[in-house]
């Protein structure tokens, strides 16, 4: 159940430890790796990072991972004149 804490082992999983999952509303979700992402055409994606960023935006390149292109872009400044003469 949602909310409450229970440290007995998944019965399907007696090995299995849970993952810490760390929600960003700006930005990717970090999820303690190892990882295996089964995506809509069901193939799987695996990382066997420590941390892996899960794109949820998208936008990314390398989706499932997360790319950063969440991140607003912005123009870079046009350069000064020069207004010496």
């Amino acid at each position: 159940m949602p909310g409450t804490s229970d440290s007995t082992p998944c019965p399907a999983s007696p090995a299995a430890r849970a993952r810490r999952v760390s929600v960003d509303p700006l930005g990717p979700v970090l999820v303690e790796g190892p990882v295996e992402i089964v995506l809509d055409d069901g193939t799987v994606a695996r990382s066997d990072r420590f941390v892996v960023a899960v794109c949820t935006c998208r936008r990314s390149r390398t989706y499932p991972w997360c790319d950063t292109s969440h991140r607003p872009r912005e123009r870079a400044a046009a350069p000064p004149e020069d207004r010496n003469p």
